[in-house]
């Protein structure tokens, strides 16, 4: 938003330089001319890409935000590494303003606002003075995409940073919200302004989608184009506005729009465990209504983290998986990328674990006259452990979804160097502990060790239509129709299990208060609506939102009870404050506007 403060000075050494033709001081060579381009269709597609490409910015999703941030901030993780103050503090949700993370995550989303005014900006100057009758609908298609974009970066930054979720009749409507960009501004003074409310914060949003849908109606993207928003990602996302803001009425016509018009159906469960990990074959699927695409490269060095700002995305090397070691044992065991994350204990129990934690022993089948490797160890899992084990799965006493999730150690395989399989360890750091050490599977990368290629071509889901299903079961809770409400997570479950997701079957919720396998869970272990969204959207992104909008922050804390990174101390949440991330310092030293506007007790 402070575009002019950068470019200013950059135009006072090009005018100083006159007619000298040392290309570094001709013109910036990362802007574009605003008084003659766009001339064409394809030059306006190329305002639209960083709208998208924001997406991967360090902050945001391919790098920071997943890895760093939410799943420390949720607890999906036991972080091992105390080095980093910053990311303590997201595992503790005791932020500071000064916080690098969520200073990264503003200025990023903020980044993604102003690109797609950029593109408002340049459709309106196109039509205006280069396009022609035959430009009119891919116009329209390219604004109803930054309408979109901008509703989804408003959608981001309102539920991190507002100060309170709007709740049924427009209680909160007048607490804080963010400030908002509705068109890019033209000068200096025009990037000072204040935080609006939490009502016009949402209003902006919802009407951008609405915008969106009209634009994109009937549009059908394929090829290279099938990551580009539709009519029904726009629809999606409306509806779920109006959960947040618990328009229940709302909420259920747009939703139900999308689940019976979208043609969009839940994948099979066979898909749906190899959707996460990078399989070419699931993406863009039946159930997929906007996802990140991302094509792997090799460009190594970490990305970001290791000076590559264009490598793509790698939340894999923080949730790296453990494989066994050479010699077979977990005391030799390595991380397919660092060794920052594995899964808290507390998640598998929540997914409704039975067993206990597992003993190393002889093993039985160990055959001396080779030497010990992973394929030959001389210690092994208890047997009789591991055919309990193999029991829950086969039984599905515990949640299926805990395996699609989660890599178990001894179980689950890894393949360590791109070409051969290994089991899964338990983390060095976690081994003479008692602890599961599972590791993370959903969204990491399980075929080859990102220390040697960082490369993880993982598309990530950020609207799918289980999430659709669980989000109408909540608005028609919020209704008063609970028969329904039950119904449409009885279909998420049933696809977990395996079961038809139309019919009735024999681990069918019976009501909304109904026990679920969360295992000594007070509060996700009788509320089905709570468990299926935790469950089937499991370190997908959303859980923190949920667990700001309903309140639930001081029994997640007592739940989860402490991490590793942080010593040992018991995690506490501070109601008054902890659930709105506060407004960055820096904002406060660039926008005079926003003087003595910050979030409670910050």
């Amino acid at each position: 938003m402070k575009i002019f403060k950068i470019y200013i000075p950059v135009l006072i050494v090009i005018l100083a330089a006159g007619c000298r033709k040392d290309p570094k001081l001709v013109a910036p060579t990362d802007v574009y001319p605003t008084n003659g381009y766009p001339k064409t269709i394809s030059d306006l597609q190329s305002v639209l890409v960083p709208a998208y490409s924001n997406f991967r910015s360090v902050g945001l999703w391919g790098f920071e935000l997943m890895p760093k941030v939410l799943a420390n901030s949720t607890h999906t993780a036991n972080a091992v590494y105390g080095g980093d103050q910053a990311w303590n503090e997201m595992t503790n949700n005791n932020l500071s303003i000064s916080n690098n993370y969520v200073s990264r995550v503003w200025a990023s989303l903020y980044t993604g606002v102003k690109n797609c005014n950029v593109v408002l900006n340049a459709a309106d100057f196109f039509e205006q003075n280069y396009a022609t009758d035959n430009d009119k609908a891919m116009i329209d298609r390219i604004r109803g995409q930054a309408y979109f974009l901008r509703a989804f970066y408003y959608f981001q930054l309102e539920c991190f940073y507002g100060e309170a979720y709007i709740k049924a009749g427009g209680a909160n409507g007048d607490k804080k919200g963010v400030p908002l960009y509705g068109k890019f501004p033209a000068d200096l003074e025009s990037t000072q302004i204040g935080r609006s409310t939490t009502r016009e914060t949402w209003d902006l949003i919802e009407g951008d989608l609405q915008k969106a849908a009209e634009l994109l109606d009937g549009v059908n993207w394929t090829g290279n184009d099938q990551g580009r928003v539709t009519e029904w990602a726009a629809k999606a996302l409306l509806g779920k506005a109006y959960v947040f803001t618990e328009d229940w009425a709302n909420a259920k016509t747009v939703l139900l729009d999308v689940i019976q018009n979208s043609g969009k159906t839940l994948m099979s469960y066979e898909k749906y465990k190899d959707s996460f990990i990078g399989n070419k074959a699931s993406e863009f699927n039946e159930e997929s209504l906007f996802e990140l695409n991302i094509d792997g490269d090799s460009k190594g060095n970490y990305g970001p983290w290791g000076n590559t700002p264009n490598a793509t995305n790698l939340p894999g090397v923080v949730w790296a998986p453990w494989s066994l070691g050479g010699n077979g044992t977990e005391a030799d065991g390595f991380p397919l990328g660092y060794d920052n994350e594995s899964i808290h204990d507390q998640n598998v129990k929540r997914f409704g674990y039975p067993l206990g934690y597992y003993n190393i022993v002889d093993n039985p089948d160990f055959d001396a006259s080779k030497p010990a490797s992973y394929r030959n160890p001389e210690k092994v899992m208890d047997p009789a452990y591991k055919a309990a084990a193999l029991a829950v799965r086969a039984n599905k006493t515990a949640d299926p979804r805990l395996f699609v999730s989660t890599l178990q150690p001894w179980l689950d395989s890894v393949r360590f160097d791109g070409a051969n399989w290994a089991p899964v360890s338990k983390p060095r750091y976690l081994i003479g502990q008692q602890q599961y050490g599972f590791s993370f599977r959903k969204g990491a990368n399980i075929l080859w060790n990102l220390n040697a290629h960082p490369e993880q071509p993982n598309n990530i889901y950020f609207l799918r239509l289980a999430d659709v299903y669980l989000l109408y079961a909540e608005a028609a809770k919020g209704s008063g129709d609970n028969t329904t409400a039950v119904e449409y997570l009885n279909k998420v479950k049933r696809r977990a299990y395996g079961y038809p997701v139309d019919a009735p079957s024999p681990v069918d919720y019976t009501s909304l208060t109904d026990n679920t396998v969360a295992i000594d869970d007070p509060v996700l272990g009788n509320n089905p609506l709570y468990y299926e969204r935790w469950a089937e959207l499991f370190n997908e992104g959303h859980w923190w939102f949920d667990v700001c909008r309903w309140r639930i922050g001081p029994s997640e804390a007592a739940y989860y009870g402490t991490a590793l990174n942080v010593g040992g101390a018991p995690f506490t949440f501070n109601e008054s404050k902890s659930y709105s991330w506060p407004i960055p310092l820096g904002e406060f030293n660039s926008n005079a506007a926003i003087a003595g506007q910050q979030n409670p007790n910050y």
